[in-house]
């Protein structure tokens, strides 16, 4: 993918004394009395913001928060938080600025913080007057915000169609760097691991990737479905029986490249969801009327752990049991473990997959772990992120 890189321009001297606007991805999770309570994405936006002052720019940053409503600021919407932490990670006062789109002070090597964007009127919409406005804010303009870059917002698309220099930060740049390596150039076999409670919302990502990979394991609800689709009986489990046709349509499409759609031969059931409930192990065939499937077996977790040690890219989008309960975790802890020990790229996304990466401490062994969840499903689905598109439109010209 062709775009300018912020890195290139600093490594090139051409970012001295220039305004740069970066739009970051501080949206954060926070507790009711406001206090953060996981800041994994300001400690990724910091290199970015230390990389241009290093390079003696003048630096503005703004983030959505929340859902703001457009033109009403409320205290809850506040960037204020994030501002505290962000002076405590770079070491230096980052002072919040409100009311910023018609102007904003700020001199070389300083840093400051732009207010939630998300509260400026026309910002969902990408409407052309905000955009040029806030374009003219500034000489170079940095998308730094993977989680965001599915979405055509103000701060997102319309400031890269009118600022001077439009590029890609270094958090951005490397999530293009990884999708590229894991799904336009793969190192074969290629395993996809697509997991969830509902086929209907990974629907066409499970048929975009039947199209390119050589395995595709599904896992939780949506192996209910196709394993319905097998002519399997699935007791009281999650499913979606008026998706089977889709299911097998999938499972047709690999078989035609010569590809499979691992089905499990064992399952783990209980009679009730909880986290007390008694769990058997039991042959796929012998799923009762009253059963609940709520993990794949030892069996089929040990034969899918060898096919993703045999792999040359893995990408891994969602848990494939009810890891959060300790009886129903083993397929999910085999699965991360197999692809902590293979040798292959691998590249994880989507909070689910994060909190499992988190719970058996794999992320040093993960290739690639994406900060973005919707962005990350619509790249599986093979759509081009608007952010890409506009960047990679600019570089051109």
């Amino acid at each position: 993918m062709n775009i300018l890189r912020f890195s290139d321009l600093c490594a090139q001297g051409k970012v001295q004394g220039q305004r740069v606007f970066i739009r970051a991805d501080l949206n954060v999770p926070q507790d009711d009395a406001g206090r953060i309570t996981e800041d994994t994405r300001i400690r990724a936006s910091v290199p970015c913001i230390q990389m241009a002052l290093d390079a003696g720019a003048a630096v503005m940053v703004t983030s959505h928060l929340g859902r703001p409503t457009e033109g009403e600021f409320k205290p809850e919407d506040s960037l204020a938080p994030v501002a505290q932490r962000l002076s405590e990670l770079l070491g230096r006062a980052v002072p919040l600025v409100a009311q910023w789109v018609d102007g904003v002070q700020v001199a070389p090597g300083q840093v400051v913080l732009l207010e939630n964007c998300r509260v400026n009127p026309g910002e969902k919409k990408n409407k052309p007057e905000l955009a040029q406005k806030m374009a003219a804010l500034c000489d170079i303009y940095v998308n730094d915000a993977f989680g965001t870059a599915h979405r055509a917002e103000g701060t997102t698309y319309g400031i890269a169609e009118y600022a001077k220099t439009a590029c890609a930060g270094p958090l951005l740049a490397a999530e293009i760097d990884a999708i590229t390596k894991a799904l336009a150039s793969p190192k074969r076999p290629l395993a996809a691991i697509v997991a969830g409670s509902k086929v209907s919302t990974k629907l066409t990502i499970l048929q975009s990737l039947a199209r390119n990979v050589d395995q595709l394991i599904v896992g939780g609800g949506i192996a209910n479905t196709f394993m319905l689709a097998a002519g399997l009986n699935i007791g009281k489990s999650l499913a979606e029986p008026g998706l089977v046709g889709e299911a097998k349509a999938v499972i047709d499409a690999m078989a035609a490249r010569g590809a499979e759609v691992p089905i499990p031969t064992d399952v783990v059931v209980a009679k009730t969801f909880a986290a007390d409930a008694p769990a058997t192990v039991k042959p796929a065939t012998a799923v009762a009327d009253d059963d609940m499937i709520l993990d794949i077996g030892p069996e089929t977790a040990a034969r899918l752990a060898q096919q993703l040690l045999q792999a040359g890219t893995i990408v891994w989008n969602g848990p494939v049991g009810v890891f959060e309960f300790a009886a129903f975790e083993n397929g999910t802890r085999t699965i991360a473990q197999a692809i902590a020990q293979s040798s292959a790229f691998s590249i994880a996304g989507g909070g689910d997959t994060l909190a499992a990466i988190a719970k058996y401490g794999i992320e040093k062994q993960v290739g690639y772990i994406s900060t973005g969840g919707g962005a990350f499903l619509e790249v599986l689905e093979g759509k081009t992120l608007p952010a890409f598109e506009i960047l990679e439109r600019r570089a051109s010209h």
